[in-house]
């Protein structure tokens, strides 16, 4: 029994690395659509806002890349759960091995 749980963490740890594999370009943060009174009116602009390396940066980005920045922050968080994921089964697999490794 322990053999066949430890042949399908094994697959399911191949199969999380070959979907990170597949993702594209990404980029951390969070995008948002802000709005600012200027003289005479309001403007709308798309801001970026992600931490990396503890600091925390903003950017503006214009409305001909908002679908690409989109796609990429996307991409991101995928690539987070998957590798949240990836790490809860290779704990597991861990454990299971030194469980096998006790008991001969």
């Amino acid at each position: 029994m322990s053999d066949s749980k430890l042949e399908r963490l094994e697959e399911a740890i191949h199969g999380i690395k070959r979907e990170i594999g597949e993702i594209g370009a990404m980029r951390p943060g969070s995008l948002s659509k802000q709005a600012r009174k200027t003289k005479t009116k309001y403007g709308a602009y798309w801001h970026l806002s992600y931490t990396h390396r503890g600091k925390g940066h903003t950017q503006y980005i214009r409305e001909a890349i908002v679908p690409q920045v989109k796609a990429e922050t996307s991409n991101f968080k995928r690539f987070r759960k998957l590798i949240d994921r990836l790490i809860t089964l290779s704990i597991e697999r861990s454990q299971l091995r030194m469980k096998m490794d006790k008991k001969q």
